[in-house]
């Protein structure tokens, strides 16, 4: 039986793809945006989050989204309603592009990243299989370094399911600020959802 004391999504819905931040729908509410390289799982992890097979659409190849989509999300906690947008960005590190292509790509991205006062919250994606690749690395540091007092980054590690004990225990010891997410168990996602509304909203939630 579901536990209405949890937050869940009630609304999901795709609003539209950007370019760039010229291009992204309006400011008037948080965003929470989902970081991660190409095979992570960004799509997977978005339709667990919100309870939809496929809200967000994943892509055969590798690095081919290469564009900021919006989904208008709506959570539902003791009766209040909750609304804020979550974005998922272009997945980095395997694009078969031009080189030109790249750079205009990369260009808008950090200006997203740097300028949309909108983001209250980076959700960085790693492969709890391949937990210290180096594009990772420097992705974290980055957004660490740039990142404003108002906003937040979050560690979630995906397809932990394809762990035995031993490597979980061993990751878990290494990242103890991170949320352990799968999608196979539908495990992690009630702990990503109060982690938003806790750092967003400010509510409050026990350790149950």
């Amino acid at each position: 039986m579901e536990n209405k004391e949890n937050p869940r999504v009630v609304k999901a819905e795709f609003v539209k793809s950007a370019q760039s931040i010229k291009d992204s729908v309006d400011e008037s509410r948080s965003e929470v945006v989902f970081m991660g390289r190409s095979n992570v799982g960004k799509s997977s992890t978005i339709n667990l989050l919100t309870n939809r097979k496929n809200l967000a659409k994943s892509s055969a190849t590798p690095g081919k989204t290469q564009l900021i989509n919006f989904f208008d999300i709506e959570y539902l906690y003791k009766d209040k309603r909750y609304p804020l947008y979550f974005v998922d960005l272009p997945g980095f590190g395997y694009a078969k592009v031009s080189k030109s292509t790249k750079e205009i790509w990369q260009k808008n991205l950090l200006e997203y990243i740097k300028n949309r006062v909108a983001i209250r919250l980076f959700i960085h994606l790693r492969d709890a299989r391949h937990p210290n690749t180096e594009i990772d690395n420097r992705v974290e540091e980055f957004l660490k370094n740039s990142i404003r007092p108002d906003q937040k980054l979050l560690t979630i590690f995906t397809k932990i399911d394809k762990l035995n004990q031993k490597e979980r225990s061993k990751l878990k010891k290494e990242y103890p600020n991170s949320i352990f997410l799968s999608n196979l168990k539908k495990s992690g996602a009630k702990e990503v959802h109060k982690e938003i509304l806790s750092y967003i909203f400010g509510e409050e939630f026990d350790n149950a």
